[in-house]
């Protein structure tokens, strides 16, 4: 038996999440409170760039900013949920925009939760992580 045998299998089981997030800092910020809860963390700066991931490797959740430099974060979210091979995969829209039909608008697009960025939306995002049982 590899001794990394158990440890590769621990960490397969570790929830698998990609962030699609063009700010560096928030992207590193959200990163590192996702890993110090245990999770897998993929960052990608793009929309599009984080399409072309999340068609690559299989992800356990999709934290989404709206505003992304080169297509919206809605638009990300419906090409998502319009994939047969990714539509079953939760997103969750983490974005500066909390205007209720910003809210209204990325629910309808396939989100399960919209959460404002502010100093509690790290919390708020492991706690949706941690009622999803991911």
């Amino acid at each position: 038996m590899n001794s990394n045998d158990g440890h590769d299998a621990q960490e397969a089981n570790r929830p698998s999440i990609l962030i699609i997030e063009d700010s560096p800092p928030q992207a590193l910020k959200t990163k590192l409170a996702l890993e110090s809860s245990g999770c897998r963390v993929e960052w990608a700066d793009t929309g599009l760039g984080g399409l072309a991931i999340a068609r690559q490797k299989r992800f356990d959740l999709i934290v989404l900013d709206i505003e992304l430099p080169d297509t919206s974060g809605f638009e990300v979210c419906k090409k998502l949920k319009a994939d047969p091979k990714l539509v079953d995969i939760p997103v969750v829209m983490m974005t500066t925009r909390d205007q209720a039909e910003d809210a209204m608008d990325g629910l309808d697009a396939g989100a399960i939760d919209y959460i404002p960025k502010d100093a509690f939306a790290e919390a708020v995002l492991l706690e949706t992580i941690k009622q999803m049982k991911i």
